[in-house]
């Protein structure tokens, strides 16, 4: 990437590594995130605002940031958004270097952009690469962006998680939300208008107001043969105390065909936390049906 180096020690010094401690009991453990976390942060005012993702924070006891200069601090949890997936923190300080977060909407594929990421300490990271994929996106684990920006990497880090991806100008147009084995669409990142529009809530309250709430119901799912099967459920969520199985073949969702996970998805986002929501699922042989009462997904993290 053609960048003078000004710009590469601007970004560099608005990069924290992001370290959290998570007690062993809680949800977030039993599901792979662990009790030890670790990724990066971006540092996104002067004061000590500093964006993430909100994984790395579900259940945390303990947030402590790394600054460039090895200066560690313990921070605050300011709010965590679920329909995101970003997570906001604050430590103190003035005038502190920090970074632009702006649109990716006036993205294209194919335009240039580098990461940048804390791999532990006071060590950094960049990596140039290319935006390869502006669109919708779905994941197993009940999660949908309606928009995401994918950019390629030629090494895979686990410290980008909640690194920044930036434009030729340094700025924020993304923060990487997962890695990619596939190198075509290596990094996943939420897009930072999603940031500009709930900054003000999450300062506010901590956490998203204004949206409608969505149904959740804890589920793990892919598709396979214009089918959806349930791949596992969150232990103790809304499926798991339904019955619902790893296995199950999801036929229809009151009463309406499914032929792939994001129709799922679709039909979850009409129902609200206290809904029932009615699957006719495949197990077996046989068909079942199974009431699965919906809640948020805030309140099985919390």
């Amino acid at each position: 990437m053609n960048a003078p180096i000004s710009l590469l020690q601007k970004t560099l010094r608005a990069t924290v590594g992001v370290h959290s401690h998570v007690p062993a009991s809680h949800v977030s453990t039993a599901i792979g995130l662990g009790t030890d976390r670790r990724g990066t942060g971006t540092i996104v005012s002067p004061d000590g605002l500093i964006l993430t993702v909100h994984y790395l924070l579900l259940g945390a006891k303990s947030v402590i940031i790394t600054l460039p200069d090895g200066e560690q601090q313990e921070a605050k949890i300011v709010g965590k958004d679920y329909s995101t997936g970003l997570g906001l923190l604050k430590i103190d300080g003035t005038n502190l270097p920090y970074l632009k977060v702006a649109s990716s909407e006036k993205c294209t594929p194919g335009e240039e952009a580098f990461t940048v990421a804390s791999l532990g300490g006071d060590k950094r990271c960049a990596d140039c690469g290319m935006i390869t994929y502006l669109g919708p996106f779905d994941a197993v684990w009940e999660f949908v962006l309606e928009r995401c920006v994918c950019v390629t990497a030629s090494s895979l880090s686990i410290g980008l998680s909640g690194g920044a991806i930036m434009n030729r100008q340094g700025e924020v147009i993304a923060i990487s939300y997962l890695n990619f084995a596939d190198l075509g669409r290596a990094i996943l990142g939420i897009p930072g208008e999603y940031f500009l529009a709930v900054r003000d809530e999450l300062l506010q309250h901590g956490r998203r107001v204004t949206a409608t709430p969505r149904a959740w119901l804890g589920v793990l799912s892919y598709t396979l043969r214009e089918h959806v099967v349930i791949a596992g459920v969150m232990p103790g969520g809304p499926g798991d105390k339904a019955g619902l199985q790893q296995g199950d073949l999801v036929l229809a969702v009151d009463g309406c065909d499914i032929s792939e996970r994001r129709v799922l998805y679709d039909s979850l986002g009409n129902h609200r936390p206290g809904d029932q929501v009615c699957l006719k699922v495949l197990r077996n042989n046989r068909i079942y049906q199974v009431n699965i009462p919906a809640i948020r997904a805030e309140d099985y993290f919390a």
